[in-house]
């Protein structure tokens, strides 16, 4: 099904929604997933897809081409399974919105140009945001029951961001520190390639770490102590790089020994969990005012970090949040939630000329309009 199939199969509007309802539709695309999701204007949850990318598995990685043109293949097939699964159709959609940055630029322009397109067609509004915004706005979801207030601080640890932020209000961010070189998440899909697991890593480093002691390599824990809240984790992951040629010089990695490889996975795991813990006890010296911990991104479904950042917030004696796991991963609810934040906070945005970017600083959260070319 084409783009123009769906509009053209769209009954005539009749009946606009209740103002108390008003869908808002977002998609995610900025990455390997595909995700499409339907808000109403409280924040329920009206339906929600995702559709995962395989290919790249055979492949060690995310290639940004394939991720691209499968967006633009599954994009028509899931917008309208979603809006049937929220029994809507496209003129029962007042706002749309996509993410528009930080990502992949392919897979961005794709997810950003439909939702435009669907918004124009129908004279809607549409709503650039912001990735990693709508990562640290997750727990604030009404459905999630959080009450969550601002201000907070977030540890955002996905694949391509590691990140400390104190969450002022919707739209102010105060980056207290972040990586120096690797990402968590890209860390742990390294270190899941040494040991010769699938992709992507992290999911099957946790579980093989299952199986392991995680004293059982004494690893180093880069910048714990320091002052700050910087995130370096390429000595760790080169400190275990050298661990496993001790066991396997050849670099095959098929004659790791089952054990050896669970004890390294699971002592490279506390390893990360420990920076990430301290960390967070820096960063909330630097913020006393903030009323819970969150951590958000793709990591945040690690068990062990979980409970080495809940640990913190008990110290600390404040509340900790972490969305749910289907949550942490990218998706399009989270996407809907941080353009329904910008319309609660009072702004009325209409970002069509917003260019799709592969790097959006938190502090540069409403990217610059280009110029109409005459």
């Amino acid at each position: 099904m084409t783009d123009s199939a769906i509009i053209r199969a769209m009954p005539a509007p009749a009946t606009r929604p209740s103002t108390s309802v008003r869908p808002l539709l977002a998609i995610e695309t900025s990455c390997d997933d595909t995700a499409c999701a339907i808000l109403a204007y409280d924040g329920t949850i009206l339906a929600e897809g995702v559709l995962s990318q395989t290919d790249h598995a055979i492949l060690g990685g995310v290639v940004p081409e394939i991720a691209a043109r499968a967006h633009l293949d599954a994009l028509p097939t899931l917008v309208s399974e979603v809006l049937k699964k929220a029994s809507l159709t496209l003129a029962d959609i007042d706002i749309f919105a996509g993410t528009t940055g930080p990502g992949l630029i392919g897979g961005l322009i794709v997810g950003s140009s439909y939702a435009k397109g669907l918004a124009m067609a129908l004279h809607r509004p549409f709503v650039a945001v912001n990735h990693i915004e709508a990562h640290i706005l997750t727990p604030r979801l009404p459905s999630l029951g959080a009450d969550l207030h601002f201000p907070y601080l977030t540890m955002l640890v996905s694949g391509g961001h590691c990140q400390c932020v104190s969450v002022e209000e919707t739209g102010r961010y105060v980056r207290l520190g972040g990586t120096i070189d690797d990402a968590a998440g890209e860390a742990f899909d390294k270190v899941a390639k040494m040991l010769g697991l699938g992709w992507p890593g992290g999911p099957a480093l946790e579980k093989l770490a299952t199986e392991g002691q995680d004293d059982a390599y004494a690893l180093p824990r880069p910048l714990k102590g320091r002052e700050g809240c910087d995130f370096s984790f390429s000595g760790l992951k080169t400190a275990v790089s050298r661990l496993i040629d001790t066991q396997d010089p050849t670099g095959s990695r098929d004659a790791l020994p089952r054990q050896f490889a669970a004890d390294v996975a699971a002592s490279f795991q506390r390893a990360v969990a420990d920076v990430m813990a301290d960390r967070a006890e820096h960063a909330l010296t630097l913020s006393p005012n903030a009323t819970a911990l969150v951590v958000a991104g793709g990591v945040a479904a690690n068990k062990t970090l979980r409970h080495a950042l809940e640990q913190v917030a008990a110290d600390h004696g404040i509340p900790f949040f972490a969305p749910p796991l289907r949550l942490c991963t990218d998706n399009a609810v989270m996407v809907a939630w941080a353009a329904l934040e910008r319309l609660h906070a009072g702004e009325t945005p209409n970002e069509i000329d917003t260019a799709a970017r592969p790097r959006w600083p938190l502090s540069e959260r409403t990217p610059a309009i280009p110029e109409h070319v005459s």
